[in-house]
C-alpha cells in the first residue's frame, strides 16, 4: 500500500506512515470490532403502521402491541409503532368529530323545521 499523503510504500497493516506520520485510516487489528448485525424489525409495529392508514382501530391495537414488544425485546420498529399510534389517534378523532358534526347538523335542521312548522311558514 502507498501513503495517500507522501506516496511512500508502507505496510498494509500500518496505522501511520513511517515517513510523514499521517494516519492511514486503518485501525490496529486489536481495535477492529466486527460489524454487529442489526436487530430484527418488529413486524407487529410495521403492521400497526400500515393498518393505521386503512383501519385505525386495528392499527391502534397493533401499534400498542408492537410498541410494548419493541421495548421488551429491543427490536427495531419503535418509530413505526409511534407513527401508527399517532396516525390512528388522529384518524379516530377525525371520525368522531365528523359523526358529532353530522348529529349536530341533523339536530339543528330539526329545530329549524319545528320552528318553521310551529310558525305556520313551513
Amino acid at each position: 500500500m502507498y501513503c495517500k499523503n507522501c506516496g511512500a510504500e508502507i505496510d498494509d497493516e500500518a496505522v501511520l506512515c513511517p515517513k510523514c506520520g499521517i494516519m492511514t485510516g486503518k485501525l490496529p487489528a486489536e481495535e477492529r470490532a466486527p460489524a454487529a448485525a442489526p436487530a430484527p424489525l418488529n413486524i407487529i409495529a410495521l403492521i400497526g403502521f400500515i393498518f393505521s392508514f386503512i383501519q385505525p382501530i386495528p392499527g391502534l391495537i397493533c401499534s400498542i402491541i408492537g410498541k410494548k414488544e419493541v421495548a421488551k425485546t429491543g427490536e427495531r420498529g419503535e418509530a413505526f409503532a409511534k407513527a401508527g399510534l399517532i396516525i390512528s389517534i388522529v384518524e379516530l378523532s377525525a371520525a368522531v368529530l365528523s359523526i358529532v358534526g353530522a348529529i349536530l347538523f341533523y339536530v339543528i335542521m330539526m329545530v329549524f323545521a319545528l320552528i318553521g312548522a310551529s310558525s305556520g311558514t313551513f
